[in-house]
């Protein structure tokens, strides 16, 4: 069996098998092992491999922001940070018709910043403000389809967990990531204030309006979320941009692992001041993130292990090879393999889509000619996966934020919120297509840190 053809049935096998419910990084690191065996004909091989993989893989330093930005999303949950967040746009938007969506959007916005994950965002911000559209006459449709598709910004606005990831598997900088992934989350957040306002008028009856707040309690409330909005500013700013302005050109103000620590203890040091987290909680968050670190690694782990596998096979390097043989223009590759990652999101979470398909696919991309240098199409083609994996999370009828919002209000019905979900698909697709044509909506800000 030729080398391309044992990878393509591993990998199929490796698919099948997280399909009938194996865990990801047992389905990779077996697909790897007995992948590896049968390329090299001895067990020795793949068991060498695990004798050092491990340490290989977990010193790199770069992965110390994960359990640390996890702890950060974990704290801000127990905080209150996400309700602040969304009363103070409550005020200020509310009276305007939809406006209690668009506040819901800026909201989701600002706690994907600070949380990370899409999957927590939508939760939270469902348990907040799902109960004050309900209240407030919005129909079911647009109260479950704004909150699923605002979810999704947790993985693009940074910091994200999943960004680092894929930053570490493509060998590229996490800060570059991290500017790269901020003008198309900025673009998601506007596309999806411009669709809620497009619903609305098509359908006044969906989103009254409310009266008017003070003007005083719209400050008031404004001023509440300052502590957000520092620790954010300070988490990704400190790690972006210069800050000594007395010499231009030093260095910044951390590194991004100092920035993950600063933005935890600064979220916890705020929870504690408020009196929103005790040590009980505190402790609660740390089980957690142990938890969710431990299954990012070890998925990691098996990752790598199936990696080493493709390698041996030099599958990937095969199949950039024939696909640049066959002529085919680059952007319809691109575009298959977008249509892949959304379809694979409709079952999958992201950060195992992730892992599984870029050792595959980043080599055929960055073959290809895109008319930039390899490591910027590397990071281009990077926040283009991610936009299209969360558009899979959200597309009926098995998208995993629509369940997320199920499991909040499971009395309204799914095919509501299958209803209310789909004019933010088309604009998540709107805006794949526009970074598609405009590259350089997503690497301007990475030409200006650099």
């Amino acid at each position: 069996m030729s080398g391309p053809t044992l990878a393509l049935t591993g990998f199929g096998l490796m698919l099948v098998a997280v399909f009938l419910r194996v865990p990801v990084a047992v389905a990779l690191g077996l697909a790897g092992f007995f992948g590896t065996w049968q390329v090299t004909g001895t067990a020795a091989a793949p068991m060498a491999q695990l004798r050092t993989l491990g340490y290989e893989t977990f010193s790199n330093a770069g992965l110390a922001v994960v359990p640390l930005f996890l702890m950060m999303g974990q704290i801000a949950t127990r905080t209150g940070l996400s309700a602040a967040l969304f009363r103070a746009a409550s005020d200020w938007l509310g009276h305007r018709r939809g406006g209690i969506a668009l506040a819901s959007v800026g909201a989701c916005a600002g706690f994907g910043a600070i949380c990370g994950s899409s999957l927590a965002t939508a939760s939270t911000m469902g348990q907040v403000a799902l109960p004050e559209m309900r209240a407030r006459g919005y129909s079911d449709a647009l109260s479950t389809g704004v909150l699923a598709a605002g979810g999704t910004l947790g993985i693009l606005i940074p910091p994200s967990v999943i960004l680092v990831i894929y930053a570490i598997l493509a060998e590229q900088n996490i800060v570059k990531m991290f500017m790269a992934a901020l003008v198309p989350g900025l673009l998601a957040a506007a596309g999806y204030m411009l669709t809620v306002a497009v619903y609305v008028r098509l359908r006044p009856e969906a989103a009254p309006a409310a009266e008017r707040v003070p003007i005083s309690a719209r400050w008031g409330n404004l001023w509440a979320t300052w502590p957000a909005l520092a620790i954010f500013g300070l988490t990704i700013g400190g790690i972006a941009f210069d800050w000594n302005w007395a010499k231009p050109g030093g260095q910044a103000l951390f590194t991004p692992n100092e920035a993950a620590a600063f933005g935890a203890t600064a979220t916890a040091l705020y929870g504690f001041a408020v009196g929103r987290l005790t040590f009980s909680g505190l402790g609660q968050a740390f089980l957690e993130t142990a938890r969710a670190t431990g299954m990012i690694f070890a998925i990691l782990l098996g990752a790598e292990v199936f990696k080493g596998f493709l390698a041996l096979t030099r599958a990937p390097d095969a199949l950039a090879g024939w696909v640049t043989a066959q002529g085919i223009a680059p952007l319809l590759v691109l575009l298959v393999i977008l249509v892949f990652y959304l379809l694979l999101g409709c079952a999958m979470e992201s950060l195992s889509m992730i892992l599984l398909t870029v050792p595959i696919f980043l080599p055929v991309i960055v073959a290809l000619d895109f008319g930039m240098p390899a490591d910027d199409t590397a990071i281009w083609f990077g926040v283009l996966a991610l936009i299209a994996v969360e558009v899979g999370l959200i597309t009926p009828p098995v998208g995993l934020n629509l369940f997320i919002l199920r499991s909040v209000a499971p009395e309204i019905p799914l095919r509501q919120t299958y209803a209310g979900v789909l004019p933010f698909v088309v604009s998540d697709l709107v805006r794949v297509g526009l970074l598609i044509a405009f590259p350089g909506l997503t690497l301007w800000l990475v030409s200006i840190a650099a």
